[in-house]
């Protein structure tokens, strides 16, 4: 196994038997996703769609989560955790490059992807677990949109994968009440593809990535493009959509009462301002 230089501890890579194993690395944090989380993946992201060696993507979370989404402590901290010292116009492009190039990359990139979930998958980190090929969740790992819960819309093209998986009756429950989804429940929705003990998780993700990097990569490049051509709409539409709403939802009363209240672990009121 040969470790790659991501330029960030935030985000570790490693290379194995045709296996790209990504491992988003902010254990302290719920492995949230900070600048330059984001900026590394969309780099590593890139060079893998290009590597012949590369043979299959496997996207992990470090410690206990798998990825609790946008650092919602930092934008409470920043007042604003959208904009910062941008104009609306420039940070709704950086939001649209982002999304494209982490969610939307994991979805078009034409190699199998696989998500290893061995905890919480919230927000835009539930996005991207649902952006990938393939999910398998420990028994214990729970997913939730938890957008609602801190005034955001939604963004990294979650709204578009899980209509797609799940149908949109059910992906509108979830994401107005943001109710937590247990591992068999997700299986049963057909959120997740194989649910199995913690302990287990590392090696039953491993066996099913060496699958797939050992199968036919051409028929796969050309079996995915089916697959996403069969879906019905366009995802980068889907994409940019979300990232504008995202970051005038940032903008609003209602996100910085969220962000208050989860920093001060107590639930928020929202005015509709």
């Amino acid at each position: 196994m040969s470790a790659l230089d991501t330029g960030t501890p935030d985000l570790l890579a490693s290379l194995d038997q045709g296996i790209l194993t990504l491992t988003l690395n902010r254990p302290e944090a719920r492995n949230a996703m900070s600048r330059d989380m984001v900026q590394a993946l969309q780099a590593q992201l890139v060079a893998a769609e290009l590597d012949p060696a590369v043979k299959c993507l496997v996207l992990t979370g470090a410690g206990k989560g798998f990825c609790a989404g946008g650092d919602v402590k930092g934008m409470a901290a920043a007042g604003d955790g959208t904009v910062g010292a941008l104009t609306i116009d420039q940070a709704i492009h950086r939001q649209r490059l982002n999304q494209r190039g982490t969610a939307g990359k994991l979805f078009s990139m034409p190699k199998p992807t696989l998500a290893a979930l061995p905890g919480a998958a919230a927000g835009a980190g539930l996005a991207l677990a649902l952006a990938c090929d393939l999910r398998i969740m420990a028994s214990n790992a729970i997913m939730t949109t938890a957008f609602a819960r801190v005034g955001f819309s939604g963004d990294y093209g979650g709204s578009y994968f899980m209509t797609q998986l799940i149908g949109s009756a059910k992906a509108r429950e979830l994401y107005f009440l943001s109710e937590r989804v247990g591992a068999d429940e997700a299986l049963r929705l057909g959120l997740t593809n194989w649910v199995c003990a913690g302990d287990e998780l590392a090696a039953r993700a491993r066996e099913i990535a060496l699958r797939l990097a050992s199968g036919p990569s051409v028929a796969f490049r050309y079996m995915k493009e089916n697959l996403n051509r069969a879906m019905a709409g366009a995802v980068d539409e889907c994409l940019d959509l979300e990232a504008s709403h995202h970051i005038h939802c940032g903008q609003t009363e209602d996100h910085r009462e969220a962000t208050k209240a989860f920093v001060a672990k107590r639930e928020p009121v929202f005015n509709g301002r």
